[in-house]
């Protein structure tokens, strides 16, 4: 056990160390199971810490889990298709605030099953607040929207998918 002091001069510590109170913190760290506690008190502090505490500590008990069951198999068409994947993602070209239509409460721009021709604009993306109109990168069909009106987003975060 090791018993740190710090106070105010040599001669004053010498005085007003309480053998008791570190006979005490050495009782409270056995009874508890504390590696070290501290004490202050009237401008002196005490530390008193359990030398190789971590040798006395107990060692973990290892219980092997059962067997995890084997993997029962998906249907491949069950399997959720990775959106930013897909060969028709249109993703964010910009990290703003993407709006599906020109105004709060307007119309979108697209909804699922839009047809749209390239350059088209798909939706808004405000980043500084300047509006930029996103145009579809190419022809096709809107099949999916993965963002909310007014939801932020990351550069390269897929937006649409167009089939």
């Amino acid at each position: 056990m090791s018993v740190a002091r710090q106070g105010k001069s040599m001669g004053e510590e010498k005085s007003a160390i309480d053998p008791e109170l570190i006979r005490d913190l050495a009782k409270l760290l056995e009874e508890t199971g504390l590696t070290e506690i501290e004490v202050e008190r009237g401008g002196f502090r005490v530390r008193v810490a359990r030398a190789g505490a971590a040798a006395h500590a107990p060692a973990p008990v290892t219980v092997n889990p059962p067997p995890a069951p084997p993997p029962v198999a998906a249907p491949a068409a069950a399997a959720p298709i990775d959106p930013s994947k897909h060969p028709g993602v249109v993703t964010s070209p910009m990290v703003g605030t993407a709006y599906v239509g020109p105004e709060p409460g307007a119309m979108p721009f697209v909804d699922v099953g839009s047809k749209v021709l390239a350059g088209d604009t798909l939706l808004i993306i405000e980043a500084m607040k300047t509006m930029n109109q996103i145009p579809a990168p190419r022809s096709g069909t809107v099949t999916r929207i993965l963002i909310e009106d007014g939801q932020p987003v990351e550069f390269g975060e897929p937006l649409m998918i167009i089939e």
